[in-house]
C-alpha cells in the first residue's frame, strides 16, 4: 500500500503519472483527482472531489458494466477493459482502464481507484488505417486485395461485361455494387439477380418480363429486371448455374443490347452493363461443354478473381473491428473489442464460409455477449471446442507468433526488400526493422544488403 505526501493539497505521486487516476469511498464519492485525469475530462480538481463519480465522467459503463463495482463485488482487479466516458466539451474519450480495491492499515476495505489512459490519438490513428484499407463495404489490406481496389477505378469507368469468380461469402456482391457507384451509370438502378434460385420459366419472365395474357397467370404486363436496370447494372449471380436454353437467350442479350418480353412481337433495345457473379469455376464448365464458350467469352471481358479468407488472414483484425462498429449500431451495444484468446481464435480458423462465415460468428458474439469485451465463451461452440485431451493444437499460434509469420511470408515474397515488405504490412520501415530483430527473424538477401538474422 502507498503512502501519498501532500504539497499544497496535491497528491505528488499521483500528479506525477501521466494516466489519468481518481481514488472513491464507500459512497462513491471522488476522494482524489490527479492532473492527468483533470486534462482528460476537462473537470477540474476542485469541481470533481467530492462528487459522484457516474457525474464526472459520463462512462457507458456507469450504469451496467461498472469496473469498480465489479472490483468490489469480487474483489479482483479489472486490468486493461475499454470504454469511453464524456469530457466537459461534451465529446466522446475512448480510455483504457484498471480497477483496484483501496484498504487501510488494518485491511478494512475503505474505497477503490481507476487508472484510465486516454486512447483518443490511437482510436484516431485506427480510423486512418481503416479508412486507408477500405472501399466503400469491402475491407482489406493484403496484396490481393490491395491489387483489386487499385483495379477497381478503372474496371468501373468502362462499360465492358465483368465476371467474378470467387467462394460463397467472398463479397461477390459488394464488388458489383463497388464497381457500379463507381461508374457513370451510378444514377441508375443497380439490380441484382440469383440465377439459380428461380427455375427457367420464371427466370425468363424475371429477366425479361412478359406481356399480358403471354401465360395463364399473366394478367397484366411485367416489366423484366434488364429493364428495370435500363442505363444502370444488372449483376447476374450465380450464372454458371443457368440452363443451356438460358445461356442462349442471355448471349442474344449480350450480342445485340435486345430482349424480347414473353408474348411480345417486337425486340426492345436496352442499355445494361452486366456484371455476372459464380462460386464455380467457368472454364471447367466450359470444358466440360455444360456452359457456353460464347457466353463464357461474352461475359468474362474483364474476370475478377476473390481470395478466400483464409487465403487474406492479415485482414481478419480489420473485419473484426469492421464488425464491432457495425453491430454496435445496429444492437445499440458499446463492446469494446475481442479478447487476445478470441482474436487468435478467429485467426486460425479456416472460415469455409468465408467472411459471411466470420460476421455470423460475430453477430452470435453480439447477442450473448453482456460486458464490454467479447470472450472466448461468447464464440460458437466449434471455435470454443478444446483438442483431444485437452492440448492445445498445434496449429494454434499467439498473437506475436501470427505477426512474425505474416512479416516472414511478406519478406519472402519480396525477396527481403524492406521497404516494399514495410508498404504491403502497411507500416513505418523504422517498425518492420525493428519486430525483425524483436522476433530475429531470417531476412533473405537483397541488392546486396546482409541478411538480418
Amino acid at each position: 500500500m502507498a503512502y501519498l505526501r501532500k504539497r499544497d493539497g496535491q497528491d505528488v505521486i499521483l500528479d506525477s503519472i501521466n494516466e489519468g487516476v481518481f481514488t472513491i469511498n464507500l459512497d462513491w464519492r471522488i476522494t482524489s483527482f490527479n492532473r492527468a485525469a483533470e486534462r482528460t475530462t476537462g473537470v477540474n480538481r476542485k469541481n470533481a472531489l467530492h462528487q459522484p463519480c457516474r457525474d464526472i465522467f459520463q462512462a457507458n459503463i456507469c450504469k451496467k458494466n461498472c469496473a469498480l463495482k465489479q472490483t468490489f463485488e469480487t474483489s479482483q482487479p479489472v486490468v486493461n477493459a475499454n470504454a469511453f466516458i464524456v469530457n466537459h466539451q461534451g465529446q466522446r474519450v475512448p480510455i483504457r482502464i484498471s480497477t483496484a480495491i483501496l484498504r487501510n492499515d488494518a485491511g478494512d476495505i475503505i474505497g477503490g481507484v481507476e487508472s484510465f489512459q486516454d486512447l483518443s490519438q490511437i482510436e484516431q490513428l485506427q480510423k486512418q488505417l481503416h479508412s486507408r484499407y477500405t472501399f466503400g463495404d469491402i475491407i482489406g489490406r493484403g496484396p490481393e486485395m490491395r491489387r483489386l481496389f487499385d483495379v477497381l477505378p478503372l474496371i468501373s469507368r468502362s462499360s465492358s461485361s465483368v465476371l467474378i469468380e470467387g467462394a460463397s461469402g467472398t463479397g461477390k456482391e459488394l464488388f458489383a455494387r463497388a464497381i457500379h457507384d463507381l461508374s457513370p451509370r451510378k444514377n441508375h438502378r443497380f439490380i441484382p439477380v440469383n440465377c439459380a434460385a428461380l427455375p427457367d420459366t420464371l427466370l425468363e419472365s424475371e429477366l425479361f418480363g412478359h406481356k399480358a395474357g403471354a401465360f395463364t397467370d399473366a394478367k397484366k404486363d411485367k416489366a423484366g429486371r434488364f429493364i428495370l436496370a435500363h442505363k444502370g447494372t444488372i449483376l447476374l449471380d450465380e450464372i454458371g448455374d443457368i440452363s443451356p436454353a438460358m445461356q442462349v437467350r442471355l448471349l442474344r442479350v449480350l450480342q445485340d443490347n435486345l430482349i424480347e418480353p414473353l408474348g411480345a412481337e417486337h425486340p426492345i433495345p436496352v442499355d445494361v452493363r452486366v456484371v455476372a457473379a459464380t462460386n464455380r469455376n467457368l472454364s471447367d464448365l466450359v470444358q466440360r461443354g455444360s456452359f457456353r464458350n460464347d457466353l463464357y467469352y461474352r461475359i468474362r471481358v474483364i474476370h475478377l478473381k476473390l481470395p478466400t479468407l483464409r487465403d487474406r488472414r492479415e485482414d481478419i483484425p480489420l473485419l473484426v473491428q469492421h464488425l464491432l462498429d457495425k453491430f454496435n449500431r445496429l444492437q445499440g451495444k458499446d463492446i469494446n473489442g475481442v479478447s487476445e484468446e478470441v482474436m487468435a481464435r478467429l485467426m486460425e480458423h479456416d472460415y469455409p464460409g468465408n467472411v459471411r462465415e466470420l460476421e455470423n460468428i460475430m453477430e452470435q458474439a453480439f447477442v450473448l455477449c453482456r460486458g464490454i469485451t467479447i470472450e472466448l465463451r461468447h464464440l460458437p461452440p466449434e471455435l470454443r471446442l478444446p483438442t483431444a485431451a485437452g492440448t492445445p493444437s498445434p496449429n494454434r499460434m499467439s498473437l506475436k507468433a501470427m505477426e512474425k509469420f505474416m512479416i516472414t511470408e511478406v519478406l519472402l515474397r519480396h525477396h527481403g526488400n524492406r521497404n516494399q515488405a514495410a508498404r504491403e504490412l502497411g507500416i513505418n520501415p523504422s517498425t518492420l526493422y525493428r519486430k525483425i530483430r524483436t522476433y530475429r527473424i531470417h531476412v533473405p538477401e537483397t541488392d546486396g544488403r546482409r541478411r538480418n538474422k
